[in-house]
C-alpha cells in the first residue's frame, strides 16, 4: 500500500470508532521524523486506548508494522515509521497545540 492508502486506513478506522476532529499532516517535504501525522481526539479514557487496539487490530494483518507507541488514558503516540498517530483528549490536545508545532515545520532545504 502506499503511505496515502496507509493513512486513509487509519483515517477510516478512527472515523468508524467515533475518533473527532481527525487531522493529517503531510511533512513529507520537511525534516520530521515521519513523512505524515495523523490527529484524532477521543473522548477520554478508555476511548483512546479502544483506539488505539482498533488500530492494531485492523492494521496488522494487512502488514502495517507497529515500531512503537506510547500509552496513557489521555494520550497514545503510535510510530508506524513514516507514519505517526496521535489519539489525545481534547483537554492535551488544546494543552500541547501539536497542529500549531507541525504547521511550522519549514519545508527541507535543497
Amino acid at each position: 500500500m502506499t503511505i496515502k492508502e496507509r493513512v486513509d486506513a487509519i483515517v477510516n478506522i478512527l472515523d468508524n470508532k467515533k475518533a473527532e476532529e481527525i487531522e493529517v499532516f503531510d511533512l513529507s517535504d520537511t525534516d520530521y521524523i515521519a513523512q505524515e501525522v495523523v490527529i484524532a481526539n477521543s473522548f477520554g479514557g478508555k476511548h483512546t486506548l479502544a483506539l488505539y487496539e482498533h488500530l492494531k487490530t485492523e492494521l496488522k494483518p494487512k502488514g502495517e508494522e507497529f515500531l512503537g507507541a506510547d500509552e496513557s488514558d489521555d494520550w497514545v503516540v503510535v510510530d508506524l515509521g513514516d507514519i505517526i498517530v496521535h489519539i489525545m483528549t481534547p483537554a492535551y490536545r488544546e494543552h500541547y497545540s501539536l497542529e500549531e508545532f507541525l504547521s511550522t515545520l519549514a519545508p527541507k532545504a535543497d
